[in-house]
């Protein structure tokens, strides 16, 4: 398979589970550079008809801190999520089940992948939240996929208050498959595999995906867009927006004017 500097794209089971493991630890931030390489791997995993369930993973003790700060100015932001939400039209596109396998920080960006995932399984390390609203901006994946998946009180939680979720809390409230002690993520979810998974056909398993999903992909086909226009259109051009990007940058308290 092809070499890669941000990831590793690995085959598990004869081929019939592909793994992606973000491997820049220890935030394995979801950077262009990253996202394009993610990309290519998709590409390549779109041509085989053998995948029946490609699992992300983050190597070291997280998941994921979320995107790129920096690629959130106003001048990078159309160009990081046309990255990010490319992923996610991919994988709509592929209909092949995932999963995300989560240890330690899964926030923002990196929570918005796990959340894409038909099944999450999570060790207790696992931490989960969306915290863009801190910096004044949302996050617009996140905004299309919690009411699809927890309902819209939780949603409101999550996505207004920036408050992160432990991995008990997030299997309470449905966000997880499986949640099992630290360091178990991987080998439960080897086991889960065996048993759900791999006796099934992989043609079968895509076309139940479409079918089981149809409102969650209509979202990511539909409604995404919106998420992105309402980002770049109208948040991007109000002050607190750009103030809350840059005050993370320069280490300092934003600013509100409330505008």
């Amino acid at each position: 398979m092809e070499e890669y500097r941000l990831i590793r794209c690995e085959k598990a089971y004869a081929g019939d589970v592909a793994r992606i493991i973000l491997n820049a630890p220890k935030a394995n931030v979801l950077e262009a550079a990253m996202l394009g390489e993610i990309s290519c791997a998709l590409e390549g995993l779109a041509k085989d008809k053998d995948v029946k369930l490609i699992v992300f993973e983050g190597e070291g003790k997280h998941f994921s801190f979320g995107a790129s700060v920096p690629e959130h100015t106003k001048d990078k932001a159309a160009m990081m999520l046309k990255a990010f939400h490319g992923v996610f039209y991919q994988l709509t596109a592929m209909a092949v089940p995932t999963m995300a396998v989560v240890r330690g920080q899964c926030l923002g960006g990196g929570m918005e992948l796990a959340l894409f995932c038909n099944f999450i399984v999570a060790d207790s390390t696992a931490k989960f939240g969306q915290p863009e609203i801190v910096l004044g901006v949302f996050p617009p994946p996140a905004s299309v996929m919690l009411p699809r998946k927890v309902g819209q009180t939780y949603t409101d939680d999550i996505a207004l208050t920036g408050r992160s979720l432990d991995a008990a809390e997030a299997y309470r409230i449905g966000l997880l498959t499986l949640l099992v002690e630290e360091g178990d993520a991987w080998e439960a979810a080897k086991k889960w595999i065996e048993t759900h998974i791999l006796p099934k056909s992989a043609a079968c398993l895509k076309t139940a995906n479409k079918a089981a999903r149809t409102h969650f992909f209509e979202g990511i086909l539909s409604d995404l867009p919106k998420m992105e226009a309402l980002y770049l259109k109208e948040l991007m051009e109000s002050h607190d927006a750009n103030e809350g990007i840059n005050a993370f940058l320069e280490k300092r308290k934003p600013a509100w004017k409330n505008e």
